[in-house]
């Protein structure tokens, strides 16, 4: 990466200038735990991870190009979240927000349905992986619960500002004083600016967004392994009985989407038949159960098709996000790139 189109420095390298020369002596760990909560807040405000890492690069730059500003009067972490809010804004200015393909149109019907051509990736909300939210277990279940889908796809509905301000506020606990030193602004604005954000949230409970994923508890795993035994046997029948009768199912970059059970088995049974003979890895992605499809390419292996994101209510599957045609996220998941 070119510094003012002089120096290149790759990321190790960035971390090692960055903890041992901008702030004489930051150790690892520490400069690793704020990148990590950095990448938490930028995936939020942002809706893509890939998005995410680029925001939090360019916010180190900045920080080592311009730490001879950095005066000491706040914490280094507050500084550090005011550069990458500031990334970020400028990122939601370029490139627009990212949408789930609920908020885009009413469930599709299957009489005479014609899967239509994927989109661009940089359209939808993409997932991320578990290991990016913060180690603090006091902040895990808080952690999880904003970074799930519905939860970052409502997000993007607000301003960028809106956006930064409910974050900052309701998901990290700064203080009122904290935000709008951050955002640049008023104690009064930045308040004012969370009661219209908190007003124009809409719930994880809204018509299109899916239902919250449970926390993974006994009767959990087992639907899961029940719903894994299902899928990889592609026995249809068996794999609806798991899913509630208003079970949703998206799959991104296609902008079609399917409400109820019924309606997602025939799916199954119709366009989505080549999935027959798939194998899932299990993964964990935005606070929920999640797994790798490998689906069989017909010479004796399995090549990567999608990441699906399941989503669990009272006992039964709720959601089916599985974003396909994305290889780049097997890489992101640390997955093989075949089995």
């Amino acid at each position: 990466m070119a510094i003012d189109g002089q120096t290149t420095l790759d990321q190790v390298t960035v971390s090692t200038v960055f903890a041992d020369t901008v702030f004489g002596g930051l150790d690892r760990p520490e400069y690793e735990r704020l990148t990590r909560e950095l990448t938490g807040y930028c995936y939020r405000m942002l809706g893509s991870p890939f998005d995410a890492e680029d925001a939090v690069q360019d916010t180190m730059m900045r920080a080592w190009r311009e730490h001879g500003r950095f005066e000491g009067r706040s914490s280094l972490r507050t500084w550090l979240y005011r550069i990458a809010t500031n990334v970020c804004i400028d990122m939601l200015r370029s490139r627009g927000r990212r949408s789930v393909p609920m908020d885009l149109e009413p469930p599709s019907t299957l009489d005479g349905l014609h899967v239509p051509s994927p989109e661009s990736e940089r359209k939808w909300v993409l997932p991320a992986p578990d290991a990016w939210l913060e180690a603090d277990p006091a902040q895990r279940v808080i952690s999880a619960e904003s970074v799930r889908l519905a939860f970052v796809a409502a997000l993007q509905r607000l301003t960028p500002r809106q956006r930064a301000v409910l974050i900052l506020r309701d998901v990290l606990q700064f203080s009122a004083a904290e935000s709008a030193e951050l955002l640049g602004t008023t104690v009064a604005s930045a308040n004012s600016a969370l009661q219209r954000a908190r007003i124009a949230m809409p719930t994880a409970e809204s018509p299109g967004l899916g239902h919250l994923a449970s926390d993974g508890n006994d009767a959990d795993q087992a639907l899961l392994e029940e719903y894994v035994t299902a899928f990889e046997a592609y026995d249809i029948s068996r794999l609806t009985t798991l899913l509630r009768a208003d079970a949703i199912q998206s799959m991104p970059p296609f902008a079609m989407w399917l409400r109820g059970r019924e309606n997602i088995g025939q799916f199954m049974l119709g366009p989505g038949a080549e999935c027959r003979g798939s194998r899932l890895l299990p993964v964990r992605a935005n606070g929920c159960a999640a797994f790798a499809q490998y689906r069989s390419d017909h010479a004796g292996g399995h090549a990567p098709w999608g990441i699906q994101v399941i989503q669990t209510q009272d006992g039964q599957l709720s959601a089916l996000h599985v974003f396909v045609l994305m290889p780049e996220l097997f890489t992101l998941f640390g997955l093989p790139a075949k089995l």
